[in-house]
């Protein structure tokens, strides 16, 4: 088993010796078990108050440890370790170990996986589930990891994304004329055609500044994200589109794959926890959060959006655009409805 080190951009800072016990066989078998200390690096780029973070990385943290099989695991929440591209990049070098990434961005080195991520691809978070477990699923796992290096253990939702603008987005006609904010990865871009939205890429941390000052009109994320960056101060309506699932996957590099048996099957196992808890905690974060605005009076907020005309035009536009590959998944994610 590798020796474990600290990510490039905070070894100066936190680099203090680790001492590694053999590990056991040299077949990489389950005799290493709690005999090895092996301390993994998880980065995500969410608050520690989001679902993310609390249901989601820092669950995988406590269970990993209490299975006792000497795995221990640091938490980088915040972009710690950089952005979304720079860490699935860190992935494939060793430099991160496990990673909580959206598909969009996993499509930098495959793009089909950032299919996942399309404008009602998935009708819930169930579903989301469904797919991952068939066979389908499974595939799309295996090819990535051929094509990245990289292991997938776990997806989840972390809710619906949703628009905000100063005038209400009920009908795909109401975006016409509006300049919407959406991230600049291919799949966000495509959603936006899809959903018949003018698309202007803004960087997340200068969204708020944005909005303000009017250089876009409006913009789309899950409700966590958009409490967490305060957009109700400079937003006048939450129209409830429920237009994208925002996914997570958890991914693992290399050292998840030195991992004995015994240890891989404790991060398994975690994972596997963290996906089971995930949909509650994000309903409730959100119910929360909408409780507070609308006794607060912080954003109107609009819950008579035509989904299905959103929903059947941007199911016409993905089969007549995909291609490939990206058009298989597409499919494949829209026979899990049936």
């Amino acid at each position: 088993m590798k020796s474990t080190r600290k990510p490039l951009a905070v070894a100066a800072v936190l680099a203090l010796p680790l001492v590694l016990a053999a590990c056991g066989d040299d077949d990489g078998g389950d005799s290493g078990g709690s005999d090895s200390g092996v301390e993994l690096t998880l980065a995500h780029s969410y608050t520690e108050d989001q679902p993310q973070h609390t249901c989601g990385a820092q669950v995988i943290k406590d269970e990993v440890e209490a299975a006792d099989v000497g795995v221990t695991v640091e938490i980088y929440p915040n972009s710690q370790l950089g952005g979304d591209a720079d860490r699935i990049a860190s992935v494939q070098s060793g430099d991160v170990d496990i990673d909580i990434q959206g598909a969009s961005a996993l499509a930098a080195v495959y793009e089909p996986i950032g299919v996942l991520d399309a404008a009602y691809a998935f009708a819930d978070s169930d579903q989301l589930q469904t797919f991952m477990d068939s066979d389908a699923g499974t595939q799309l796992a295996t090819d990535f990891k051929d094509a990245s290096g990289v292991n997938v253990l776990g997806a989840w939702s972390a809710g619906a994304r949703q628009f905000t603008a100063n005038d209400p987005i009920r009908s795909p006609e109401d975006l016409d004329g509006l300049r919407m904010r959406f991230p600049g990865s291919p799949q966000f871009l495509l959603n936006a055609k899809a959903l018949g939205a003018q698309a202007t890429e803004v960087a997340y941390e200068e969204l708020y500044l944005a909005l303000q000052q009017g250089v876009v009109d409006g913009q789309e994320n899950p409700i966590t994200n958009i409490d967490s960056s305060n957009l109700v101060e400079v937003q006048d309506y939450l129209s409830m589109s429920n237009h994208q699932l925002n996914s997570n996957l958890v991914v693992a590099g290399g050292t998840y794959d030195d991992l004995t048996d015994e240890q891989r099957q404790a991060v398994d196992d975690a994972v596997a926890s963290a996906v089971e808890q995930m949909p509650g905690c994000v309903e409730d974060a959100e119910q929360e959060i909408l409780d507070g605005w609308e006794s607060e009076g912080s954003i109107e907020i609009v819950d008579d959006v035509d989904t299905e005309a959103f929903s059947t035009q941007a199911d016409a536009w993905f089969r007549a655009n995909l291609e490939g590959d990206s058009l298989k998944v597409y499919e494949d994610i829209k026979a899990t409805q049936q």
